[in-house]
């Protein structure tokens, strides 16, 4: 059975488990070519292990969001590249798990590789950690743009950097970057996808199907 986050005073109660699973789909069967490189599935992520509630390398996405970012993969195969996603639908659990590190102050293995300009004690202030995440709405997703063979392209930080170069409009990164930032924000934005000002890779479908919920099932 897919478990379900309680509804808070803002938040509308999740619809039944088999309604969850007819909302949401895999976005590789709809999104040609998209590479799926899920972070949170490993160790390769600021957290520095693997992240409660995946359990599979799978892009699960509202339909709606997947039929979106399918336009968006459509619109860039002709300048020869491919959407590579870092991280899509984020169960509850996940958020969670990301807020117990955030509190556990001495704990700053991977500060070196994703927040060394930033006290951890301030990732909640800044915006980079909160209790509740966009992504487990399902319409939310992480991604870059890669080359038909998978390498990324050059966007002047990496993914889940925290810190000023990883914003859209930061002057701190190459020219190159700058123009590839600019390539992934005018496609998503014209599939209907809003950026986030702090990650040049964080987008969601502005006319989500659930925008006020929060769930919980896991990725598998």
């Amino acid at each position: 059975m897919l478990a379900l986050v309680p509804a808070s005073a803002n938040a509308q109660a999740a619809p039944p488990a088999q309604d969850i699973a007819k909302g949401f789909v895999d976005a590789a069967t709809l999104v040609e070519g998209l590479v799926v490189d899920m972070r949170y599935l490993g160790a390769d992520n600021f957290v520095g292990t693997k992240v409660d509630g995946y359990q599979a390398a799978r892009c699960l996405l509202t339909r709606q969001a997947a039929d979106a970012l399918a336009k968006v993969a459509r619109d860039i195969a002709d300048k020869g590249l491919v959407l590579k996603v870092f991280d899509c639908y984020r169960p509850q659990r996940a958020v969670a798990h990301f807020v117990r590190w955030a509190r556990d102050i001495d704990n700053r293995a991977t500060k070196p590789t994703f927040y060394p300009q930033i006290d951890k004690q301030d990732l909640f202030k800044l915006g980079y950690i909160a209790e509740r995440s966009g992504h487990s709405r399902g319409s939310t997703m992480d991604l870059t743009l890669a080359r038909a063979d998978g390498g990324e392209l050059d966007m002047g930080s990496k993914f889940d950097f925290f810190g000023p170069i990883s914003w859209p409009s930061s002057r701190s990164v190459s020219a190159e970057a700058r123009a590839n930032r600019m390539l992934l924000a005018g496609a998503m934005r014209q599939r209907g996808f809003v950026p986030y000002s702090r990650e040049w890779w964080h987008f969601t479908l502005r006319e989500e199907p659930f925008p006020n919920t929060y769930f919980d099932f896991p990725v598998r």
